[in-house]
């Protein structure tokens, strides 16, 4: 059984965080490479490996079951349900023990090698270090459709949001620790992360593909993922319902004032109803979108207001009672 070494007093513990969903088939190449990773950077630093399981239907529990029996440095909490992925990264911070931590994906399209570079940048004093991906193995529309969604993003956001960057960063202990103190139903933990100050700064690299298994990101999940970005970082759909209020009374306005002003010039004017009609159903069809954009706010609050829990755990492996912080 390998042991962490743990010297908290000399070598810094990195922590690798990751979460998986149905990621059996990746399960044995991401070890190793983490294994060959760790003995290369013995010298410098001791790592752990924490897993957190969204409720898989495969044999992935099963496999970490087996891994963290060999290895006490894999530490493992599975859900009671799918919490979704960004609360899955949210409990690896809250359960990882590292000086830093890194968060990876199960499918090595994010390197764990890239560490090595993270690590130097994290000694060299800076508090996040994260991964531009400057090239992936996507088709063109998708990589299009990626790249409009992290401009507006980070166009419509209060605080600049780093594009073309996901999820794979190494953040210090003392981010982790201000992250923690944040209170949200919905996290979008790269705006929450970059919103947080700190010295930051990014590291190209190439994404590679999905060595096995399927992606659990499609265009649904990434709209649903971009509307929680700006809903959660941004007042300007806010504003814009603000704006589109004063521009319909300006309207409503200017069209009172064309209409007496036909009046008074063609008297014999014929009365029709289809441009009543068209105004009537624009005018509902306005409200309720601005209604929706405020209810998407207030839903945040009560959600917020409602305290559930980040996550429910159902098991652990290699942790004790009271290190669970669910």
């Amino acid at each position: 059984m390998t042991e962490v070494s743990g010297a908290r007093g000399g070598k810094p513990l990195v922590s690798l965080a990751i979460p998986v969903l149905n990621e059996q088939d990746n399960l044995d190449a991401l070890y190793a490479r983490l294994v060959e990773l760790a003995d290369r950077m013995a010298d410098r630093c001791d790592l752990e490996f924490v897993f957190t399981d969204n409720h898989s239907e495969d044999a992935t529990w099963a496999r970490l079951g087996q891994l963290a029996a060999a290895d006490t440095r894999v530490r493992a909490i599975r859900f009671s349900k799918n919490f979704g992925f960004q609360r899955s990264i949210l409990a690896n911070y809250m359960h990882a023990r590292g000086d830093a931590i890194m968060q990876i994906d199960a499918d090595l399209q994010d390197p764990p090698e890239l560490l090595e570079q993270f690590f130097e940048r994290w000694q060299a004093g800076y508090h996040v270090v994260y991964g531009v991906r400057k090239k992936r193995q996507e088709g063109p529309l998708l990589n299009a459709f990626r790249r409009a969604g992290y401009w507006a993003i980070d166009r419509m956001s209060d605080h600049s949001i780093p594009r073309d960057v996901g999820d794979f960063r190494l953040v210090d202990r003392r981010v982790v620790t201000a992250l923690l103190k944040i209170r949200t139903p919905n996290p979008y933990l790269r705006g929450m992360i970059a919103d947080l100050g700190f010295r930051q700064v990014g590291i190209e690299y190439e994404r590679s593909a999905r060595v096995a298994g399927d992606s659990k990101f499609g265009v649904a999940r990434l709209i649903k993922l971009g509307l929680t970005a700006v809903f959660n970082h941004s007042t300007v759909p806010l504003r814009l319902a603000s704006a589109a209020g004063i521009a319909m009374i300006l309207l409503s306005v200017l069209g009172a004032l064309y209409y007496i002003a036909l009046r008074l010039l063609q008297p014999d004017l014929p009365r029709g109803l289809a441009s009543i009609h068209i105004l009537v159903l624009f005018g509902i069809g306005l409200q309720s979108l601005l209604l929706g954009i405020v209810g998407e706010y207030l839903l945040r609050v009560y959600l917020m207001l409602r305290g559930e829990p980040v996550a429910i755990v159902e098991n652990a492996l290699n942790f004790d009672t009271n290190e669970i912080r669910l």
